[in-house]
């Protein structure tokens, strides 16, 4: 019998896990889960589970302060599901079987407010850092205009990319074009992979709290419709550009945030093409819905409710909103896990006396 995630991947989805906690990923690849995204949320998530004391206690014991342990830390889990999804890799020559790296967040930190020249730099020095030497890593950009200005550079030299904290096509243009013309300075395009993780779910918080007049049709539509879209406009890009890998939209942020709806309501949404990243807990609750899932990523809902989005929203306010939110919510769970870190070295040094 086929399970609703087995069809989701029979659909043409590629199945990727918003974690990379090793118990997880040993599960979601059981699943039909074929890769996996990091951040610093996930990170702090495992630290404080304690299963993680003894790898932490090595490292201090070798001197490493908390920035540095924090990376350490990232780079041996994102490691440890790269060889998880190495196979992946290898049978699919490339397309598949990645797992996402997340650089240092506190590079778009306001309260240091770097120059944008500096966070540049900063992307460059770390992308190409985090990256030498992995086969199925993916290092992830922020769109931002640091960000952004890295890209080419970084795609030129090989490194395979995401460009995560993307919400309308403005952006998605700049980042695809910039990677573009980074990939085309290769010797060769054969193992040119990149992905843009274009977030779904806040755009429906986001419509719900600016938006209220949204009609109740259109209310929690905007993700979709959004994402959907830009689905539409890359395949129309790579389409002449004869690769050998796919040039694929991340649909990110697929978890609901509102308790009346479906669990699955943004996994069958995008259903049938390109990446979903899924949260472990949707994915649970997917596997238990007992539905079977089918291609809808190419279909659009009625005309009255595009209309609504079309005449109510704006995407350049939105993106502006979302992205001042979003540059947030990337800085501070940095800060809290190197927080969490210190008080971990104060109570492991307790225990060791």
């Amino acid at each position: 019998m086929t399970t609703p995630l087995q069809s989701l991947v029979a659909s043409g989805t590629k199945l990727w896990l918003d974690s990379i906690d090793p118990k997880e990923v040993e599960r979601n690849r059981a699943w039909g889960a074929s890769g996996a995204t990091s951040n610093p949320i996930i990170i702090a998530d495992l630290i404080k589970t304690g299963r993680f004391d003894n790898d932490m206690a090595k490292l201090m014991r070798d001197g490493l302060g908390d920035d540095d342990l924090a990376w350490a830390m990232t780079d041996q889990l994102v490691r440890q599901a790269q060889k998880v999804f190495m196979p992946v890799w290898e049978a699919t020559r490339g397309d598949d079987g990645y797992v996402s790296f997340e650089l240092d967040a506190l590079i778009e930190d306001p309260a240091r407010n770097l120059p944008v020249k500096e966070r540049t730099r900063l992307y460059l020095e770390l992308g190409k850092k985090w990256a030498a030497g992995h086969k199925n890593r993916m290092i992830k950009i922020p769109n931002t205009e640091g960000g952004v200005a890295a890209l080419e550079e970084l795609a030129a030299a090989g490194v395979t990319l995401n460009v995560t904290l993307t919400f309308s096509p403005k952006q998605y243009f700049a980042a695809r074009d910039a990677v573009w013309r980074g990939a085309k300075q290769r010797k060769s395009l054969d193992q040119f992979k990149s992905v843009y993780s274009i977030f779904v779910s806040r755009l429906d918080v986001y419509t719900e709290t600016h938006i209220p007049q949204l009609p109740p049709r259109s209310q929690g539509m905007v993700g979709i419709v959004n994402a959907k879209r830009i689905w539409k406009m890359n395949q129309d890009f790579w389409a002449d550009k004869k690769l050998p890998l796919k040039q694929e939209i991340i649909f990110a942020s697929t978890g609901t945030k509102k308790k009346s709806d479906p669990p699955w309501k943004y996994v069958e949404a995008f259903a049938g093409s390109d990446i979903e990243t899924n949260p472990p807990a949707t994915n649970e609750e997917v596997l238990a819905s007992g539905r079977t899932i089918t291609r809808q990523v190419d279909k659009l809902p009625s005309k009255e409710i595009l209309s609504d989005i079309d005449t109510m929203v704006d995407i350049d306010k939105m993106e502006h909103v979302l992205m001042e939110e979003g540059i947030k919510k990337f800085a501070d769970p940095q800060k809290a896990l190197l927080a969490l870190i210190a008080e971990k070295r104060k109570s492991l040094k307790t225990a060791a006396k």
